[in-house]
């Protein structure tokens, strides 16, 4: 009887510890993947980074983020599709939200905003009111802004003064619609390609050129492959902290909230950086080689007139858009 009461007690402690157990490791295997395209130093890496660090911090056993960049997921298009079907539960997306929705392609009109803080007020007047609904329809839920930067040209033909410097160019650009009517307008030869490509496509000579920030110009090491870089300033293109709008919703209420405050208190660090990495980047790549010049932006805000005119036209509430983001600049 007792040898028997002694198994039947060890068994009862068992039972509870392996259920103990189990309890711990389901309370610890709440896995969130972020991806994103951006190289090791890149600001994208930075931010992703830095965003997993704090979130993890306040998480503690409710869950843990994990970053994969350098495209190890996929481009761009490949990880909105793999968060939409709940692969993957973030990504950072940029000019790519433009072929989402064709509202967001008001970030590639040229020159329209003018630096950070006039950015910030028109993610306030523009894209939460009228963008973050729109993203919503298409399944995808935005929780912060971040950046991916101004964009300037680099290329192994010449230096880019005025737009008619672009003619004949092939230039890799991001997918996008109006980066590439953009760019046609210009005269060049633009064509959208996944960024993991294009360092090779740069090397080989497939194509002549490519226009990025300078974060990403010197984390993807193009200087290493390009002799000239002319800032132009032509484009400023935020990032958007994506998620899918049914995943999200699966998420526990605490986890989705500390997830959500600590992307957006993410966005001051991000233009922190962001700024110093471009005034200290200039400088590295002059130490690489590089020919840099200073392009005539006046020039390149003439010739995009046709640019603008044509989104006005097409796309529901383009206008307004603009209006309101030049308005917004003279503030």
């Amino acid at each position: 009887m007792k040898k028997l009461t002694s198994i039947l007690t060890l068994a009862v402690f068992a039972a509870f510890a392996i259920l103990s157990f189990q309890g711990q490791v389901q309370a610890k295997t709440l896995e969130l993947k972020f991806a994103h395209v951006g190289n090791p130093g890149s600001l994208f890496s930075k931010s992703a980074d830095e965003f997993a660090k704090r979130a993890n911090e306040k998480l503690g056993d409710k869950a843990e983020i994990q970053v994969y960049g350098s495209s190890q997921l996929g481009s761009d298009i490949s990880m909105l599709n793999k968060v939409k079907l709940g692969q993957i539960d973030f990504c950072l997306p940029s000019t790519v939200m433009s072929s989402v929705v064709d509202q967001f392609g008001v970030f590639e009109m040229p020159y329209l905003i003018k630096d950070r803080e006039h950015m910030k007020r028109v993610a306030e007047a523009v894209v939460k009111p009228k963008l973050y609904p729109l993203a919503e329809d298409k399944g995808y839920k935005i929780i912060a802004i971040w950046e991916n930067g101004f964009r300037n040209i680099t290329n192994n033909k010449r230096p880019i003064y005025k737009p008619e410097d672009l003619e004949g160019l092939k230039l890799r650009t991001p997918k996008g619609k109006w980066r590439v009517a953009m760019f046609k307008e210009y005269g060049a030869n633009p064509s959208p390609m996944a960024l993991s490509e294009v360092f090779t496509a740069l090397q080989t000579g497939t194509m002549d050129g490519q226009e990025n920030p300078l974060v990403q110009i010197y984390s993807q090491k193009f200087q290493e492959v390009q002799e000239y870089l002319s800032l132009t300033g032509h484009v400023y293109t935020p990032a958007y902290v994506v998620v899918s709008k049914n995943h999200w919703k699966k998420l526990p209420d605490d986890v989705r909230s500390i997830l959500e405050e600590t992307a957006r208190e993410m966005q001051e660090y991000v233009y922190e950086i962001a700024a110093k990495m471009d005034t200290d980047l200039l400088g590295k790549m002059e130490e690489a080689g590089m020919k840099i010049n200073e392009a005539d932006k006046q020039a390149f805000v003439d010739a995009s007139e046709p640019i603008y005119e044509l989104f006005s036209q097409e796309i529901e509430g383009g206008q307004e858009m603009i209006d309101t983001a030049l308005e917004l600049g003279n503030k």
